[in-house]
């Protein structure tokens, strides 16, 4: 067996380790996984949303440990608290929904028979979590699945190892079923393993194309049920009507929040003719007013990406693009921190690109962005979608009706105006292309954690 380990990008040290489980371990988590998901099963379901709320409140109460804990783990600054407010915000919304979603469906009535639909709780459901914002994309299924009647294997990943640690006490301080909420320490031999062994019922997994891709041939012939956001390299269209000083700083913060590692950051941006050359010295300015350092300090804004892998990516699509021409905006020596082989990178934006240039078509997930000039919308929606992806679109606009007409014709889960890097968990979740599959957020994040069950009782004997 292999250890699991966490290495901070901040300076290198061991944060934490764990021993991936054996064979036998995780057959034991699954037998009380399944005697703790039957008991929870018939508790009403009133009872698991407050149940849900006492969690809520017990991560939050762990917020002031929690931040510094993540920012040694994967980068993000201090200065910005955490995900534990945003969390909080978007539990309580699931809790909401949950009644509407999980209510039977009942068709017109039909003399001498009772007819409905239930939604079924799937058993067990095994949520692999990604690094890039540990809490709020594994709560997107976590508290769907409990709230329904599931049992949930949570595996962390090894870049935010202490995540698992604070999910797990905070369910144990509620006093849930013993085996119902379980934090598993796998390696990606043992994920796939489980996966195969049709141990779990519904997989949920944030991660890598090729993550995902291996989940699906571990999932081969089981039947198992998946949830997959992939990829992603989610463009900006700012239009001749957009408001312009508004457009600028909430792009260049969609593009540099988190060091560039966000799911729906933005990755390539679109500017009408008629504001390009304002848009980039605007954007430029902004970009060279970020501080790169240690994310600890409360003056840092922009903290290392979480690993020196990720950022010699990020340096590779940007050398590419520089050796087929494109102009940089901003100057890396300007940024004491940037040095090669770390993970510590300065943000960075890109003029003279194209679409044969890697960081305006593969995922890059990191402080880079390319802009570049359009005529209008017709070509802005042909650029936006010309990519192996699709999670979300930003366009921005005084204009609600264009938006939404351009929004008609992008391959996109998600189209947003004025604003961009935003999950809202009323709405659904999903993704086109190489994004994914399945949904998350909304009434259809509770369908992919429940089976329908149809109860067709005839009454006129």
């Amino acid at each position: 067996m292999s250890d699991i380990v966490c290495i901070s990008p901040v300076d290198g040290r061991e944060v934490a380790r764990r021993p991936a489980m054996s064979e036998a371990e995780v057959a034991a988590a699954l037998s009380a996984a399944r005697r703790a998901q039957r008991e929870w099963a018939q508790v009403p379901l009133a009872e698991r949303k407050a149940r849900m709320g006492a969690f809520l409140a017990a991560m939050q109460a762990m917020n002031d440990d929690i931040v510094p804990e993540l920012a040694l783990q994967m980068g993000r600054p201090v200065r910005y608290g955490g995900e534990i407010g945003s969390f909080v915000e978007r539990g309580r919304a699931l809790i909401e929904i949950s009644d509407a979603a999980l209510a039977p469906y009942v068709p017109p009535p039909k003399p001498g028979f009772t007819r409905r639909i239930k939604r079924a709780a799937a058993g067990i459901v095994l949520v692999v979590a990604q690094w890039n914002y540990p809490f709020l994309t594994a709560l997107n299924s976590i508290l769907p699945a409990l709230l329904s009647g599931d049992a949930v294997l949570l595996k962390p990943a090894a870049q935010t190892l202490l995540t698992g640690a604070r999910f797990q006490q905070a369910f144990d301080r509620i006093g849930l079923p013993k085996g119902l909420f379980q934090t598993v320490s796998l390696d990606h031999a043992g994920t796939t393993r489980l996966i195969a062994s049709r141990g779990v019922d519904h997989v949920n997994f944030t991660g890598s194309v090729a993550g995902g891709q291996a989940i699906e041939r571990a999932a081969a012939g089981t039947f198992t049920t998946l949830g997959l956001e992939l990829g992603g390299k989610d463009p900006a269209y700012v239009r001749a009507d957009a408001d312009f000083d508004y457009a600028v700083a909430n792009v260049a913060d969609g593009a540099y929040y988190n060091s560039g590692q966000c799911c729906c950051g933005v990755e390539r941006v679109y500017v009408h003719e008629r504001l390009y050359d304002r848009f980039v010295e605007a954007f430029a300015a902004v970009a060279a007013a970020y501080k790169l350092g240690d994310p600890l300090d409360a003056a840092t804004t922009l903290g290392p990406m979480a690993a020196a892998r990720f950022a010699a990516l990020v340096r590779d699509h940007t050398a590419e693009a520089l050796a087929k021409g494109a102009k940089a905006l901003v100057d890396p020596s300007t940024f004491p921190a940037d040095r090669a082989g770390t993970p510590y990178l300065a943000p960075q934006a890109l003029i003279g690109v194209d679409h044969t240039m890697k960081v305006m078509w593969e995922e890059s997930f990191g402080p880079v962005v390319g802009i570049m000039k359009v005529s209008g919308d017709e070509e802005a929606i042909r650029l936006m979608n010309d990519s192996p992806y699709g999670l979300t679109a930003s366009i921005w606009s005084a204009d609600a009706n264009a938006a939404e007409r351009i929004g008609d014709a992008l391959a996109a889960g998600t189209v947003l105006m004025n604003r961009c890097d935003y999950v809202d968990p009323y709405l659904a979740w999903s993704g086109v292309k190489d994004t994914g599959r399945g949904a998350g957020m909304s009434y259809l994040g509770f369908e992919a954690m429940t089976r329908p069950k149809s109860y067709h009782l005839r009454t006129n004997l």
